[in-house]
């Protein structure tokens, strides 16, 4: 990625128990999003939220919730990120992804750097 590169912001919003093949769809994003050569995945937890269905989710003590909102993001280049797409498919039952146009402004670390 350079600076000022026009890319792609994939973001999938999904609840914290959803599961696939016992596994939760949050963790098979970011895997599915590696073994496709994304850029990078991050996964965000929120502190409360609803859906479709209008349940609230909480972290607050008193109504603590064990099915908080997430949000997977994923930042790459254009066609990287709609041949992704359908992979989502497979396992997002329930969630939504939201797809818009940034520009990285910052890309830090030494690029030619490998890690250990």
């Amino acid at each position: 990625m350079k600076e000022g590169s026009r890319l792609l912001r994939l973001t999938v919003l999904v609840g914290e128990s959803d599961q696939w093949h016992h596994r939760p769809v949050y963790a098979e994003i970011v895997h599915r999003a590696h073994d496709a050569g994304l850029a990078g995945a991050s996964v965000f937890r929120g502190l409360e939220g609803f859906g479709r269905f209008h349940k609230i989710h909480t972290s607050r003590i008193l109504s603590l919730s064990e099915d908080l909102p997430l949000s997977i993001v994923i930042i790459d280049e254009e066609a990287k990120i709609r041949a992704f797409l359908p992979r989502l498919d497979e396992v997002v039952t329930e969630g939504v992804a939201v797809i818009d146009e940034v520009e990285v402004v910052r890309h830090f670390g030494d690029t030619a750097a490998k890690p250990a």
